[in-house]
This record gives C-alpha cells, structure tokens and sequence, in this order.
C-alpha cells in the first residue's frame, strides 16, 4: 500500500485516503463533468527572493495530497481517472533544488492515474470531451474570503460552472473518513504531548515564547509536524485575556510571573490536518483558591458538552449548555448572583466568554462547512458568534473550547449596563481584574452514540497539579 510520511516513527498516512475522497466526490457528481483545482503557489516575502514555507491549498490537499506548489489536478467524473499537472522545471532547478522527477515519478509518489506537465493541461482536458469543467468558488464563512478558483491558459474554450462544486465538496470535508480520523488522532496525540512537555517546562522567571518553542519542538522533532495550523497563543496572567494573543504586535514576550495563570492556545498540523488544543495551569504549578474557582467553571462547561453531545443535537443548544454549567458553578462560588437563564436572557454569557463554544475542525483549524447553503443561517444576536449552527453528525470532528475571561472593555461595559451589572458581586470581580482567564479546549470526534475525545491532557486540577508537580504519566 503506497503511503506517505515523514519517515520512521512518524504515521505513515495511506495515499488511498485521498483516493477515498475523489471516489466519494465523484459520487456525487455526473457524468461528463471534469473537476479542476488549482494549487497553492510559492509566494516570496514582499519583494524579496525569499519565500514563506509553503503549505499546499486544503482543497486540493484534500483531493490528492499533492504536496509541491504550482500544480493542478482534474478528476473526470466519467472514468474516475485523477489526472495530475506539474509544472515543467528547468534543468537549472536540479542544481539548486534537488533532483528534477519524470512525471512517472510524480504518479508513483500521489498513486494518482496520470501525470502531465501544466503547459498540457488545456490539450489534455480536451482529451477528456467533458461537458463542463467544474471549478471551485465560494466563501469561507469564518474568513469571509473566497475559495481560490482554478484558471488557465485554454479555459474558455470550455463550458465551466463554478457553483455545482463547492457545497458538495465542502460538506465532503465536514464528514471525516476513517483514514482521516487517524491522521487526526495522530496530530491531536502528538499535539497533546506536546502540551504535557510544556506544563512540565513552565515556570515562572520564563518566557511565553520559551513555552511556545518546547511546544514546535516536540511537533516537529518528535512528530513530524513541519507546521502548526495558527500561530500559537501563550497568554499568561492578563495577556489571557487577550483571545487572539501571540500576534506580531503581542509576539508571547512577557515573562511568567508567579500567580499567573497560563492560557496556552496551540496545534500541530500533520499531511494537512490540524489539532487546536488549549491548555490552562498555573505557572508555578499550584492553584489558588480563585483560579481554581474559574478553572472548575470551565471545566464544568466541557464535562456538561463532552457528556451530551450526539448525532441531532444542535451545536447552539450545546452552546448555551456550556454556558449555563459555567454561569451556574460561578454563581455557586459566589462571583455571579441571580437566575442563570434570566443572565443568559442579560447577555452575560456573552461578557464572560465572548466567542462560540468551538467550531469544525480538519483541513483548516476553523474547518469549512460551517454556514453552507443547506445549514442553519447564522444565528442573531449573540449567538452569531458561533462559527456553526448546525446538528451534530457522526464523524465530524470539532472543538469544545468554552472560556472564562476577565476582559477589561467587556467588565466595564457590563458593570455600566444595569441590566447586567445586577447579576455580578463586583467586589468580588475586581479581585480578578488583570488576571486573564482560563479557556479549555478539546478536539472531538462526534460517534454514531457519543463523543470521542482526542485530545490526551490533565485536565482536573488534580492531574494539572500532579503532572507539574511529578511528571505524571498521563495517557
């Protein structure tokens, strides 16, 4: 079985999973149409003979694995023959970039049926006689941006549709193949080390970015993850609070303190498929009473997700339980007052945890699928945070990730809304001003009954204290 990895030690992932997703393509397409995808190409930074490392196009990851820049591949609906087009090197890139391989070469490597050059590519869809080329376009719903549409020199002699394509293959990648889930379990097993090694690591006196390199390092070194699926967030004490923190401008620079909580954000990528995980600790190891108060208030949202969610249930409704475990266990510790459904009613779920309880997750770390045409529109009002408003299906993967944060702009706004503040013992809240937060994030595979966790962490504040305190052997 022809396979690809990154070499001993690392999971060897069978090329038939990208021929399973052509086949499942194909099936849902027709006779005499030819689908054609355009891959990523080598981008340089700025004007400069330097380019970023390349990471292929997700769509087109998804129906070949084909890892080089510059390539297009068509599949004809007709024959189910997948066809391959690279682009025609010179000679002079042998000399610089390694060995220049035979288009013979390139089909034995992907196990696709046909190998030609780009420069053909016009001349051998014509070949084919389809009806209609099929290309993609459509929006991503968490970007807002569009899926990149094939195009090349000989297009218009063809008929093209843009429009039949997209759903279909976009719903394909919210139902995860057998093959898949083990490349997700991989990348989420080794992301969830990777995470261990870090809690074992952090202490205060350290850098965030100290953290977050013992984190690449165990991808890359011990996983084979060559990239992780975002930039990863290191947040400790107040900069928890800062949902998107690690960016260019907040670069995981400051040093932990001791009483920080921690609030780390990070994924490995592995063949294309992503983990996003979060852990949250103490960096000196130990809870105090507060922290452990917020850390349980979360958890409590996870444990009340984890144990309910199923094929049919709607991910909103998980959404506000995550919500009222949360409110409820804050109320029992004294930081909130009143009926936790008359909060909800309030908005102040929303002031606590601004964004949605999770999202898709595969090719892409916000995977698509979430908002497409056949799916629950977009919720109003505050549930419009939500990356998806769909039912659960079985063999989707996503994140359960509910959060707690003491966010500067949202407590004032709150404690300045009478219709909020009533629900807050702000003595008690300015306690954890300047704290941060604490967010907790799984990756889950949805069962035909249940749920699969993939992700493998301490997760109580016993095993978070044990493992930091020990090394504990946490499988």
């Amino acid at each position: 079985m022809a396979t690809w990895s990154m070499g001993p030690g690392t999971l060897e992932v069978p090329l038939s999973l990208f021929a399973k997703n052509r086949q499942r393509l194909a099936e849902q397409l027709q006779s005499g149409q030819v689908v054609v995808l355009q891959g990523g190409d080598d981008i340089s930074i700025y004007d400069t003979d330097i380019q970023y490392v390349f990471r292929q196009e997700s769509y087109f990851t998804w129906a070949c694995g084909v890892r080089e820049p510059g390539c297009y591949f068509a599949l004809d609906v007709s024959t189910g023959k997948s066809h391959l087009f690279v682009p025609r090197l010179p000679e002079e890139y042998e000399v610089w970039m390694g060995k220049l391989l035979a288009c013979e070469e390139f089909k034995k490597i992907y196990a696709v049926d046909e190998v030609h050059y780009v420069d053909e590519i016009r001349d051998v869809l014509k070949r084919l006689k389809p009806e209609i080329l099929l290309t993609l376009s459509g929006p991503n719903t968490d970007s807002g941006l569009t899926a990149k549409e094939a195009v090349f020199e000989g297009i218009d002699d063809f008929k093209v549709d843009n429009e039949i394509l997209f759903p279909i293959i976009a719903e394909l990648r919210v139902i995860k193949t057998p093959e898949e889930i083990e490349v997700m379990r991989y990348v989420c097993k080794v992301s969830s080390d990777a995470h261990k090694e870090v809690m074992l690591y952090a202490k205060p006196g350290l850098k965030e970015y100290q953290c977050e390199s013992v984190f690449l390092d165990h991808c890359y070194r011990v996983g084979g993850c060559r990239h992780v699926s975002y930039t990863c967030i290191c947040g400790s004490g107040n900069n928890a609070a800062t949902l998107h923190y690690g960016h260019a401008g907040a670069p995981n620079s400051k040093i932990l303190e001791d009483g920080d909580m921690c609030l780390f954000d990070m994924g490995g990528n592995y063949a294309g498929y992503a983990a996003d995980i979060t852990c949250s600790f103490p960096a000196n190891g130990k809870f105090t009473k507060d922290q452990k108060l917020i850390y349980e208030a979360v958890l409590a949202a996870r444990d009340a997700v984890v144990r309910e969610a199923k094929p049919g249930v709607m991910w909103t409704d998980m959404h506000l339980l995550a919500n009222r475990a949360m409110l409820e266990h804050l109320k029992e510790g004294g930081l909130l007052k009143g009926d936790v459904e008359e909060m909800i009613k309030a908005g102040v779920n929303g002031v606590l945890q601004p964004h949605g309880l999770g999202h898709l997750l595969g090719l892409d770390v916000h995977d698509v699928g979430g908002y497409l045409p056949h799916c629950p529109a977009r919720p109003a009002g505050p549930l419009a945070r939500l990356r998806t408003a769909r039912a659960l299906r079985a063999h989707m993967v996503l994140t359960i990730e509910p959060g707690c944060y003491f966010i500067p702009r949202l407590l004032q706004g709150a404690q300045n809304n009478p219709e909020q503040s009533k629900f807050f013992n702000w003595e008690m809240v300015n306690r954890f001003r300047g704290s941060g937060g604490v967010r907790i994030e799984d990756d889950v595979l949805i069962t035909e009954t249940g749920v699969e966790n993939l992700t493998f962490v301490p997760r109580t504040v016993a095993e978070i204290e044990e493992h930091m305190a020990n090394g504990a052997n946490f499988k």
